[in-house]
């Protein structure tokens, strides 16, 4: 699998050198300046300390006192996910929660699909907000977004009773799906509120950061540097995924952009096109910087490296 991932990686490399020029597409940072990037990189780092605390107050009896080892856990999952192709990286996280803190598979698992709903949501939602922008009745518009922000708090209740009631008119492999769906959400609704907060307040960040850096290298409007971060993550997030998210990661920042009124002028495609390399590249470095924390800190914090 690694050499897999090393030849596409490598293969990519030498088609953006062919069609764009790293020079040119590396370029771009200067617009962007050391310290504008740097700034960005740290904020991205930063949402994934905030993604560790979710975790955490999601299985807070098992990671009570041990974020530094959850964070790890994180990290490799997050990096596993990154660099593995079609989403096969996610099958790691049960395995090292099990490993690490004693989480049974089922139970990681279940929590991990959850949790990725509600990633999905909070996505859809950062979405909304682009179409509330340019709506012609934004007031309509507005009410819809904040009630489909707020939905999974209003299913929390429900969810027993919608349940069964999918489950009545599903077949029986997906019947199963709704039991996983079921077994990963919290009992009670002030921790199912914690996690879609910390959710929604993680991608906000997120997406605001990669839309700022995009809008910097000349993505314009900003309504389409946030499409283009918008439609970077959603890539991210389905099951079709290249190894590194080469190829994958860029097309849906140029998609997510083009959506929401990007220029197609040639000079525009190009600087899209190296907007979106590079942005993609700034999520793969705070990734590895993520994972290099998490392995420096359990030392920096007292040499006990499980945390």
């Amino acid at each position: 699998m690694l050499m897999i991932t090393l030849g596409v990686v490598g293969l990519y490399a030498a088609f953006l050198q062919w069609f764009l020029g790293w020079g040119e597409i590396l370029s771009r940072w200067r617009t962007v300046g050391s310290g504008t990037g740097t700034v960005a990189l740290a904020l991205l780092v930063a949402t994934y300390f905030i993604r560790t605390h979710r975790m955490q107050d999601y299985f807070r009896h098992e990671t009570h006192g041990r974020f530094l080892a959850l964070f790890r856990v994180t990290q490799i999952h997050n990096l596993l996910n990154i660099m593995m192709p079609l989403r096969t990286g996610e099958t790691s996280f049960p395995l090292l929660m099990r490993s690490e803190f004693g989480v049974p598979l089922a139970r990681g698992a279940s929590a991990l699909f959850v949790l990725r709903l509600l990633d999905l949501h909070a996505l859809l939602a950062a979405g909304g907000m682009g179409l509330v922008a340019t709506a012609e009745r934004p007031v309509v518009a507005g009410t819809l977004w904040a009630l489909f922000l707020v939905l999974p708090l209003l299913l929390f209740p429900l969810r027993k009773g919608l349940a069964r009631r999918a489950k009545r008119h599903l077949p029986a492999k997906l019947s199963r799906v709704i039991d996983e769906i079921d077994a990963g959400i919290p009992a009670d609704l002030g921790a199912f509120g914690r996690a879609w907060f910390l959710t929604v307040f993680n991608w906000g960040i997120k997406v605001a950061v990669l839309a700022w850096v995009l809008a910097l290298m000349g993505v314009w409007p900003l309504s389409a540097s946030v499409g283009g971060a918008l439609g970077g993550e959603i890539s991210s997030v389905l099951p079709v995924h290249a190894p590194a998210g080469v190829g994958t990661y860029p097309a849906g920042i140029a998609a997510g952009a083009a959506a929401l009124g990007a220029s197609r002028t040639p000079d525009a495609l190009e600087t899209l096109a190296s907007a979106s390399v590079n942005t993609h590249l700034l999520i793969v470095i705070s990734a590895l910087v993520g994972t290099g924390l998490s392995l420096i800190l359990p030392f920096l914090a007292g040499g006990r490296p499980r945390g």
